[in-house]
């Protein structure tokens, strides 16, 4: 488990520099989070239903840094969904959150967006990163 990888392109090429990125840290054990499944979604203004765009997993860092290429990316309102039950499952641990769901929006699509989750069994919080 190396990176992300897209439902749209499998995986972003090396030189390419998504505008989008996530970083996950386990706060209980002071490490990242390796190998949590996420999902990224955006919603249709339309129908408002969410529109799947990519899975992904953590990589060893705890990161995914290509959830999205620069031409996928544009504004609107974005849902990152993460898998922490699963998480906690694998390295034997209990949590009261099975999953954790950020939602945000994105008017500027010319600017790089940083969304990281630190996350305990029983407890989690996010910011605006850069």
């Amino acid at each position: 488990m190396e990176s992300c990888f897209s439902l749209q392109s499998k995986s972003m090429s090396a030189s390419s520099h998504s505008p989008l990125t996530t970083h996950v840290l386990d706060t209980s054990l002071g490490l990242p989070a390796k190998g949590l499944t996420l999902h990224l979604a955006r919603l249709e203004e339309s129908s408002k239903n969410w529109k799947e765009l990519t899975t992904g997993y953590t990589n060893a860092d705890g990161r995914c840094p290509d959830l999205l290429s620069p031409e996928q990316f544009t504004a609107g309102t974005y849902k990152v969904h993460f898998e922490t039950g699963t998480y906690w499952q694998q390295i034997e641990k209990t949590s009261f959150y099975p999953y954790v769901e950020i939602v945000f929006t994105i008017e500027d699509p010319n600017q790089k967006y940083h969304i990281p989750l630190l996350l305990s069994p029983f407890s989690y919080t996010t910011y605006r990163g850069s």
